[in-house]
């Protein structure tokens, strides 16, 4: 049973990261397509703006705007990504490998 246990956290972790990669790539990608002049109908454009803003403004209440153009939130986001997957990520596979 404990080795159900750990092998269903362990796989529950990997989902985990798997998204996190994910939506990592997508801040990135958004971040690309912010330096030009992107076509706002675009079903690509789209989908980037509307995956990540919700978490782009949160980002932004916490550190504004440079001079009210240089936006860092994606930056923030992209190292609290990276610090989710390298202490919760690995701590849970650590965890669940101990069943």
């Amino acid at each position: 049973m404990d080795v159900f246990f750990g092998n269903f956290i362990l796989a529950i972790v990997k989902v985990i990261d798997i998204i996190l990669n994910v939506y990592m790539w997508i801040i990135v990608a958004r971040a690309i397509i912010s330096w030009v002049s992107p076509n706002p109908y675009n079903p690509i454009v789209n989908f980037l703006y509307q995956a990540t803003e919700p978490v782009l403004r949160y980002a932004r209440k916490i550190v504004p705007p440079i001079g009210g153009t240089l936006d860092l939130s994606p930056i923030i986001v992209l190292v609290a990504i990276v610090f989710l997957r390298q202490f919760l990520v690995q701590s849970l596979m650590q965890f669940a490998q101990q069943f």
